[in-house]
């Protein structure tokens, strides 16, 4: 489900790049779409973080979801090479709140940034 459209097609399609990657378990798109100084955050009882390498092997390390991709774009805001985008995403039992940094390289997006916690579902484990 996606309620909200981004006017730059190139970022639309990165946000559904990402999304899909953490549903179907495709960490070769994560390598791709991932800046190489990427840094992910979650906020639960403490903040943690992991690099680009940790995020695609946690995310390339486990099977796909079942079931059809569902997320939902709440906010986008597009200034020049940057972008800001907060989404919910359905993985598995959890839903995701998640504030994505890209930069536009040429015509391409690139995921910097993830800053996330979860909605609802169960606490995750770290």
């Amino acid at each position: 489900m996606r309620d909200l459209q981004i006017h730059d097609a190139a970022l639309q399609e990165a946000v559904h790049a990402y999304c899909d990657a953490l549903h179907f378990a495709r960490g070769a798109v994560l390598e791709d779409l991932c800046h190489p100084r990427f840094l992910m955050q979650w906020v639960g009882e403490d903040v943690m973080a992991v690099d680009k390498a940790a995020f695609v092997a946690r995310v390339g390390g486990r099977a796909a979801q079942p079931g059809d991709l569902a997320y939902e774009i709440l906010a986008a805001d597009v200034d020049h090479d940057m972008a800001q985008v907060k989404l919910n995403v359905t993985v598995g039992s959890r839903v995701y709140t998640d504030q994505l940094g890209f930069l536009r390289s040429g015509a391409k997006w690139a995921l910097v940034t993830k800053l996330f916690r979860v909605a609802s579902g169960p606490a995750l484990e770290v």
